[in-house]
C-alpha cells in the first residue's frame, strides 16, 4: 500500500497475520511528509483489516529510517494507543524521527550494529515526536540525557543493553524475529505496554531533580549561548514530575518555537553545507569513478605526519612511514603508537585492534618501498626548496599513476611542484592538526591537476571520515587564507589600548573556542610568524606590520610549548595572564610611534567582535570574488571545521549575511579612515553593499581557479 510518490510505505499482510509495512525513501528512507501520511495511512489500514492480527514497521534497503525530512518537522506527534500490537525492525540505522517511530512500537528487535539515536539538538531543536518522554522511560534519565544533548549515537548491541531494544538479530533473521515478537505480545507472552507507559527506568522525584541540576549546569558550560538545550531539559522534566501527556504538549510547544530560531536556522544551513562540500561543477559530474587507493606513503613523521598516518591506517590503508633518520622516524611510529593507544585509554579501541591497525604501519628511511604506492602525502616542514627537492624524488620514485599530494598549508602548490614534470597530479591534502582528530580537509586543485586525482583523493578524504573542500591554489588557501586577520586585527586593537584579555573574553564569549592571542600560543609563535610572512610579502597593503611577537621571540617567549606567551603557562597548562605582556606592547606601539586611542579602550564587547571579525569577512570576500572556494557555504563549513566558528551562528559568511552586507561595509569604512588599509573593504563587499545583495550569492565576474 502507499503512494507512487518518491516517498512512500508499503504493506504486505503475511499468512500468519503479520503485516509488514516497509518505509522506502533513497537513501536513508527519510520520513518526508509524502512518507509520513503513507505510514499513517498504511497503519490506520492495518489496524481496520480483519486479517492482520499484528504489525511490524521497518526501512528498505538495509536502513529503518535516517530520521525525518526537516521540511517535514512537526508534521505528527505522540502516537496513539494501538488495538494491535507494533513491533520495530531495526537495522542500518534508526535516527531522530525514525527512532521515535521505533519507540512508538511496543517492541524494537534491532541488528547488532545498527545506529540509534536523537540527534536533533544539532539541528536546534529537540525531538519533536514524543522522543523526549519515551527516551527516558526506556533508558532511564540519565543516559537519555546524554544521548539528547550530546546527539550520541548508539550500537544495537548497547541499545539492547540499556533496554531501548528488546533483542538482537542478524540481519538475515531480523523480520523473522520481528514478527515472532509481534505474535508474542498479541498472545500476551510479552508484555503489551505502551512505551510512555513504562515507569520502571525513571529514577524517583528527588533523584531526578539532582540530575536535571546536573544536566543544566553541564549545558551553561558547554552551550552558554543556546537555548535548546535547557529546553530539551524542561520538557523531559515536565513529563517526569507531570506525566507522560503533559511533556508530550510541552514538546509540541517547545519544538514549533525552535523550529523558527536563528539558531535552527543556522544549524540547519550548516547541515546542508556540509554535504554539499562535494558536489563540485566541472569535477564531480564527469562521471569518474575514484580509483583504488590500495597503499599510502607519508614524508615526514612530525606531528602531522604521524596524525595523517593514524587518520588512514584506521581506515585499514597500509602505510609506509618515511623519515630522513632512525631517529625521527621511531619518533614518528611512536607518535602513531600514542594516538592509537589514547584511543584504547578511552575504551574506543580494544587491544587486538590496536595490534591490528599499528600492523598496517612500516617505517622506512629511503624510497625503495615507494614504487608501488597509489598515493604519496608529503608532511615536512614549510619549507619550499625542501619540498621542491622530494616532489623531484617522488616522481622518480613513484609509478606514473601514483597522486603526489603535499599537507603545505600556505605555500603555492605551482612552486611545490616547479622542478617536475607531473603537475598534473600534484594536489593540496591540507589537514589540520591533530590531523587523526580534526574533521576538515582542504583540497586544493591547481589550473595543470587532472579531475580525476581530485576524484581519487575526494574518495580518501570521505573514507578516513574528513569532510572535503575542495578549493583553488592561492597562499593559506581557504582557512589561513580567510582567517589571517584575525590575530592581526587583534595586535592592531592591543597596540591602540584595547586588552588583550577582554579580546579574547569577547570571542570566546561569541562562541569561537579561544581568542586569538590564546590561539598564537597554542599554535606557537615560530608558526605564526611564518605565516604572517607569507601574507605580509603576498598582501602587504593589507596586512598589519607589528613587531610585538619577534619582540617577545627575543626573550625566549614561544607561546604554550615555552610556557610563556601572551598568557603564562602552569605545569597543567592552565592558563593565566602574562604580568610582562603590558611592556611588550608599549614597546611595539613605540617602534611605529602608535598612541593610544581613549574611544578603542572604551568598546563593547560586541565592537571587539565585529573589529576581529570583519575584516575576516572582508577577506572570505576577495576569496570568493577570485573563485578560490565554488561557494560561500564551502568557507563556512571551513571556517565551522577548520577554526571552530561557532556552527549555531551557520559559519562565517551566512553570519555576516545576518547582519548585512552594507552594516558591514559602513563599519569597515569607518574604521578605515580611522586606522588605514587593514580595514579596507575589498570591491566585492562594496558591490554587495551598493547592491544590498547578499554576500553569499554568486559572484558573477569571477573565474574560478577549480
Amino acid at each position: 500500500m502507499g503512494s507512487n510518490a518518491k516517498g512512500r510505505t508499503e504493506m504486505e499482510v503475511g499468512d500468519d497475520g503479520v503485516a509488514i509495512i516497509t518505509i522506502i525513501n533513497p537513501p536513508v528512507n527519510a520520513l518526508s511528509f509524502d512518507v509520513l501520511f503513507s505510514l499513517r495511512d498504511s497503519y490506520e489500514q492495518a489496524l481496520k483489516r480483519d486479517d492482520v492480527k499484528a504489525i511490524v514497521v521497518t526501512g528498505a534497503m538495509g536502513k529503518f529510517s535516517g530520521g525525518f525530512d526537516i521540511a517535514a518537522f512537526g508534521v505528527l506527534q505522540g502516537g496513539k494507543a494501538a488495538r494491535k500490537p507494533a513491533v520495530a525492525a531495526i537495522h542500518g540505522l534508526a535516527l531522530g524521527g525514525g527512532l521515535e517511530v521505533a519507540m512508538a512500537c511496543h517492541a524494537r528487535i534491532s541488528t547488532p550494529t545498527a545506529q540509534l539515536g536523537l540527534p536533533e539538538l544539532q539541528l536546534g531543536i529537540i525531538p519533536g515526536f514524543g522522543g523526549t518522554q519515551r527516551l527516558p522511560r526506556l533508558v532511564g534519565l540519565s543516559k537519555a540525557l546524554e544521548m539528547m544533548l550530546t546527539s550520541k549515537l548508539i550500537k544495537g548491541q548497547e541499545a539492547h543493553s540499556l533496554g531501548l531494544v528488546d533483542d538482537i538479530a542478524p540481519p538475515e533473521e531480523l523480520i523473522t524475529t520481528a514478527r515472532k515478537r509481534a505474535l508474542e505480545i498479541l498472545e500476551r507472552r510479552r508484555p503489551w505496554v505502551h512505551s510512555l507507559h513504562r515507569t520502571d527506568k525513571l529514577e524517583s522525584l528527588a533523584e531526578a531533580k539532582e540530575i536535571f541540576e546536573t544536566a543544566r549546569v553541564q549545558a551553561r558550560k558547554q552551550s552558554p549561548n543556546l537555548k535548546h538545550p535547557f529546553a530539551c531539559i524542561d520538557v523531559i522534566e515536565t513529563g517526569v514530575v507531570f506525566g507522560p501527556r503533559a511533556g508530550l504538549r510541552k514538546e509540541v510547544e517547545e519544538f514549533q518555537g525552535l523550529l523558527h530560531t536563528d539558531t535552527c536556522k543556522s544549524l540547519i544551513h550548516i547541515f546542508f553545507a556540509q554535504r554539499s562540500t562535494t558536489k563540485v561543477p566541472g569535477v564531480t559530474d564527469l562521471g569518474l569513478a575514484p580509483r583504488k587507493i590500495t597503499k599510502v606513503a607519508i614524508v615526514g613523521g612530525g606531528l602531522m605526519g604521524s596524525g595523517i598516518a593514524t587518520a588512514l591506517i584506521l581506515s585499514n590503508y597500509p602505510v609506509i612511514l618515511k623519515e630522513v633518520n632512525d631517529e625521527f622516524l621511531q619518533a614518528g611510529i611512536d607518535r602513531v603508537r600514542a594516538n592509537l593507544q589514547s584511543r584504547v585509554e578511552k575504551g574506543n579501541m580494544t587491544k587486538e585492534n590496536f595490534e591490528k591497525t599499528i600492523s598496517l604501519l612500516k617505517g622506512v628511511l629511503d624510497y625503495e618501498s615507494f614504487k608501488d604506492v597509489d598515493m604519496v602525502i608529503e608532511a615536512v616542514t614549510e619549507n619550499v626548496s625542501l619540498k621542491q627537492q622530494i616532489f623531484a624524488d617522488l616522481e622518480k620514485y613513484c609509478p606514473p599513476h601514483c597522486m603526489l599530494a603535499t599537507n603545505t598549508s600556505t605555500i603555492d602548490l605551482e612552486l611545490i611542484g616547479e622542478r617536475t614534470k607531473s603537475r598534473d597530479r600534484i594536489i593540496g591534502a591540507h589537514f589540520f592538526s591533530p590531523a587523526h582528530v580534526m574533521p576538515l580537509l582542504e583540497i586544493v586543485r591547481t589550473k595543470h591537476t587532472d579531475e580525476q586525482v581530485i576524484v581519487d583523493l575526494l574518495d580518501v578524504g570521505k573514507t578516513i571520515k574528513k569532510t572535503p573542500i575542495i578549493i583553488g591554489n592561492c597562499t593559506g588557501f581557504a582557512v589561513n587564507r580567510t582567517f589571517f586577520p584575525y590575530s592581526q586585527a587583534a595586535i592592531l586593537l592591543a597596540e591602540r589600548g584595547v586588552d588583550p584579555y577582554r579580546i579574547d573574553r569577547a570571542i570566546s564569549k561569541f562562541g569561537m573556542p579561544m581568542g586569538p592571542f590564546r590561539l598564537c600560543d597554542l599554535v606557537g609563535f615560530g608558526v605564526a610568524e611564518a605565516a604572517t610572512s607569507q601574507f605580509v610579502q603576498v598582501f602587504p597593503e593589507r596586512t598589519y606590520k607589528s613587531v610585538l611577537i619577534p619582540l617577545m621571540q627575543e626573550d625566549k617567549n614561544a607561546g604554550e610549548s615555552t610556557r610563556k606567551g601572551f598568557y603564562v603557562y602552569d605545569q597543567n597548562r592552565k592558563a593565566g595572564p602574562n604580568p610582562e605582556l603590558k611592556s611588550y606592547i608599549e614597546k611595539a606601539r613605540s617602534t611605529f610611534g602608535i598612541s593610544v586611542d581613549p574611544k578603542l579602550m572604551k568598546l563593547s564587547e560586541k565592537d571587539i567582535v565585529e573589529m576581529i571579525l570583519f575584516p575576516v569577512v572582508n577577506e572570505a570576500c576577495r576569496v570568493l570574488a577570485e573563485g578560490i572556494a565554488v561557494k560561500a557555504a564551502d568557507l563556512d563549513i571551513a571556517g565551522v571545521m577548520g577554526m571552530g566558528f561557532p556552527s549555531y551562528r551557520g559559519g562565517l559568511m551566512f553570519w555576516a549575511d545576518s547582519l548585512g552586507s552594507n552594516y558591514i561595509y559602513s563599519r569597515l569604512e569607518e574604521w578605515s579612515k580611522q586606522y588605514g588599509g587593514f580595514f579596507k573593504s575589498c570591491r566585492y563587499l562594496a558591490e554587495r553593499a551598493t547592491q544590498g545583495a547578499t554576500l553569499s550569492a554568486p559572484a558573477g565576474d569571477a573565474k574560478p581557479r577549480i
